[in-house]
């Protein structure tokens, strides 16, 4: 199993901070909470700045109840009215911290839960071409750890940025306006705090940018490891993958580490900064106080507080700078895929009624990831109610006609008439909801028996779901499990084998009951007795709809309307079962080697 970088890293670390301004429609739309939020944050930083005044007038009246001024009795009750202020200020701010929290952190899930429902609706519309050319591992990183990382952006570090901002912008000038000087001195380490800040946010932000990138290759290789687990066990590769995943995590624990110790010369940084402040203070306080230029030592410890009532809002700008470098990283590769436009568009306004006529006209295709011509001037047409087999060799073009008319990809010359109207002028959520598609590699989910065939109809009773299944000739194996179809199935279907998760798969769609049938060599795990029993039941449930069977055996083309014989994307041999037997070619000598027991 070898190691991919993701998809989209070149070119993260460099350019402004833009990708964040993709979030300003969420903001704009709880712009009330937001204001909310900002006022209770106001009003809650109001509050904290009574107390260092109230702590002054506390020392103030001990000073003047030791030199006389005052007399007990009235030195107790101001001091009991001033503790009362402090205790209620406290109380006061601690509540509007609270609804602060209630009301700005909420937004952040809510733009984390919008945020999440527009990449996975995003996701969905991108073409096949992009799931080809993306690892799962990091679709789902982005999803979640990188939507994660941009939530702590939107509520935390907006939450927190208010409060700081609110507290410089109120507490600076107070400081000023009573001390001037001792301000002054106390706040000359905040310039060389910023320039620390921005020296070391940049190297953040890179080393962060990295790490995300870099949960993206661990996911993919976990994904793959733990989906491909039976073959591991099957090659006796554990140790090798074992080594793999040492090796990985070793490497994940390196650009963490990386990233950790630039983030540790924060907070140890900002420490200093705030105790150089406080010595700042108390030195030059200390003076003044001597020189008579402040009245009391309770301005000296008035001012010591408002350093140390700076130190967690300081401490925290470092934080947030961490904060809103990684959520900008982890923003920017959101976007690399929410700016991918789907290659397959619904250029229809309004919905299309789908009657089944389909005709090819000299299609040609070739896929855009490898550059192989799947289909070569192509042309056939099938009528409401009839059946095209398509036989031909692995790789001659059968699966590439079934995805081309799902509009799975689109021709690359030629043209596809969906009744008399190209494909691309059919609206794309109707001509997908006429079809009932099984391909060949069946896919279900980790969930009921009961709800993976309800899959094809949403609606369906039991009654139905227990018909497709009898038609799939599947009813019999299911009724056999303990739970019958209440079972759960593991992961990609697991629980079942190879025919049987087929024959789900065919209920599926015969449930669906569409205007198109498409089945993909969906009874290739199954015996020669069973094929021919789903055959028949196939044959009476798509009396009236337009069928395309894909097939490597003869069986399935026997009462076909049309036999179509593709070879490296090329028609060979067309017509019906009995005009091909009576040719030279590739399908009279497959009816004859499987008619004997040796299937190609």
């Amino acid at each position: 199993m070898r190691r991919h970088p993701p998809a989209v890293v070149t070119g993260v670390l460099q350019g402004p901070m833009k990708a964040l301004k993709h979030l300003n429609k969420y903001f704009r739309k709880y712009w009330g909470k937001l204001l909310i939020g900002t006022l209770i944050t106001i009003i809650a930083r109001v509050f904290q700045l009574v107390m260092p005044s109230y702590v002054k007038n506390i020392v103030e009246v001990v000073e003047e109840y030791g030199n006389g001024a005052l007399g007990l009795t009235e030195a107790r009750a101001q001091l009991l009215e001033f503790i009362g202020i402090i205790i209620g200020a406290a109380l006061l701010s601690g509540f509007f911290t609270f609804l602060m929290r209630q009301t700005i952190i909420n937004v952040s899930r809510y733009i984390e839960f919008d945020l999440k429902n527009e990449v996975f609706d995003h996701y969905q519309r991108l073409s096949l071409n992009f799931y080809k050319n993306n690892r799962t591992g990091d679709l789902m990183n982005r999803i979640s750890e990188d939507v994660s990382q941009v939530r702590m952006y939107a509520g935390p570090a907006i939450m927190y940025g208010i409060q700081t901002l609110t507290l410089f912008v109120c507490l600076i000038p107070l400081m000023f306006i009573k001390a001037p000087t001792m301000a002054f001195y106390a706040l000359v380490p905040l310039p060389v705090l910023s320039v620390l800040i921005y020296w070391i946010s940049r190297i953040i932000h890179q080393r962060s940018t990295r790490v995300q990138a870099f949960l993206s290759t661990l996911s993919t290789f976990a994904q793959e490891s733990f989906s491909g687990i039976s073959v591991i066990k099957a090659y006796a590769i554990e140790p090798r993958i074992n080594r793999e995943a040492s090796e990985l995590a070793q490497e994940g624990k390196d650009k963490s580490m990386d990233l950790a110790k630039v983030n540790a010369w924060f907070f140890p940084l900002m420490i200093l900064l705030i105790g150089v402040s406080n010595i700042f203070v108390i030195y030059v306080g200390g003076k003044q106080y001597f020189r008579g230029e402040i009245d009391t030592l309770g301005t000296i410890l008035e001012f010591i507080i408002y350093v140390n009532m700076l130190t967690w809002p300081v401490a925290i700008v470092g934080w947030l700078t961490s904060i809103v470098q990684r959520a900008e990283a982890s923003q920017k590769r959101i976007n690399e895929f929410l700016d991918q436009e789907p290659e397959i568009r619904n250029t229809a306004t309004h919905p299309t009624e789908v009657r089944g006529k389909i005709e090819f006209r000299n299609v040609s295709f070739t896929y855009p990831d490898t550059g192989i011509e799947a289909l070569h001037n192509l042309s056939f047409k099938v009528l409401p109610g009839q059946t095209l087999t398509i036989l031909g060799k692995t790789g001659s073009g059968k699966s590439t006609v079934l995805e081309l008319l799902a509009r799975l990809y689109d021709v690359s010359s030629g043209q596809i008439l969906i009744d008399d109207t190209p494909i691309p002028q059919v609206h794309l959520d109707s001509l997908r909801k006429a079809i009932g598609a099984v391909p060949q590699d069946a896919f279900l989910f980790s969930d009921t028996i009961e709800n993976n065939i309800r899959f094809g109809k949403e609606d369906a009773g039991m009654e139905e779901i227990e018909a497709a299944a009898r038609m799939a000739v599947v009813d019999r194996n299911i009724e056999g499990f303990a739970k019958g179809y209440q079972t759960i199935l593991g992961e990609r279907g697991i629980t079942l084998s190879g025919g049987q998760k087929q024959r789900v798969s065919i209920a599926r769609a015969l449930l669906k009951d569409p205007v198109i049938y498409l089945f993909d060599d969906c009874l290739s795990a199954v015996d020669t007795e069973t094929e021919e029993a789903i055959l028949s039941n196939l044959k009476k449930a798509s009396r009236d709809k337009t069928t395309l069977i894909v097939s490597h055996r003869v069986s399935s083309a026997i009462h076909a309307d049309q036999v179509l014989v593709l070879d490296n994307g090329r028609l060979i041999q067309a017509g019906t079962h009995e005009e091909l037997l009576g040719q030279e070619g590739y399908y009279r000598e497959l009816y004859h080697s499987q008619l004997s027991g040796k299937e190609k």
